[in-house]
C-alpha cells in the first residue's frame, strides 16, 4: 500500500486561492468599522469553502494491491486497478492535444480544480487537481478518465501501473 497526498498548489491556484479568501475576511472586517451588512455573506463563503475543502478536494490517493482509494475528508471513492487501463503523466499541451477544447464544471480556484471536465474529444473526466503540471491521466475500461495531481507523480504512476 502506497499513500499519496494531493500535491502542493502551483503558483497561479495559490494565488487564486489567497484573492478568494479575502473577499469573506473582507467581509467580515466591515465589523470592524461598524457595519454588519456583510458578516452574513462573509459566514456563508467561509461554510462554502469549508464544504469545498471537507467535499471536493481529495487530500490523499491509496493504492492498494486491488483499488486504487481516493480519500477525501468527507468520503471515498475506489477505482479496482483491474479495470484501469492505462496510467501517464502528461503535460498541459498533451492534455490539450488528449481532450480539445475544456470546460470545467464544478469548484475551480480555490484550492484546485475539482469536479468534471468537460472535453470535447473526451466528453467528461473526474478532475482534482492542484497545479497546472504532471497531471495523472487514468484511463479504465468502463467509467470516465481522471485527471489527478498527486504529489510525486513519476512514483504514483510507476506504483499505480504494477499490478
Amino acid at each position: 500500500m502506497s499513500t499519496f497526498h494531493i500535491a502542493s498548489m502551483s503558483p497561479l491556484i495559490l494565488g487564486l486561492t489567497l484573492m478568494l479568501f479575502a473577499i469573506p475576511f473582507g467581509f467580515i472586517s466591515t465589523y470592524l468599522f461598524g457595519h454588519t451588512i456583510l458578516i452574513g455573506p462573509g459566514i456563508i463563503l467561509l461554510m462554502l469553502y469549508a464544504w469545498v475543502w471537507l467535499r471536493y478536494r481529495p487530500s490523499r490517493f491509496v493504492i492498494h494491491p486491488d483499488k486504487l482509494e481516493i480519500i477525501w475528508p468527507l468520503k471515498r471513492r475506489y477505482l479496482e486497478r483491474r479495470k484501469i487501463t492505462s496510467v501517464q503523466i502528461i503535460d498541459s499541451k498533451k492534455l490539450q492535444q488528449e481532450a480539445g477544447w475544456c470546460v470545467r464544471i464544478g469548484v475551480g480556484g480555490l484550492w484546485g480544480a475539482f469536479g468534471w471536465l468537460w472535453t470535447k474529444h473526451r466528453g467528461i473526466v473526474q478532475m482534482y487537481i492542484s497545479r497546472m503540471d504532471d497531471f495523472v491521466w487514468i484511463e479504465c475500461v468502463d467509467g470516465r478518465p481522471w485527471l489527478i495531481t498527486p504529489e510525486n507523480p513519476e512514483f504514483f504512476v510507476r506504483e499505480l501501473s504494477n499490478k
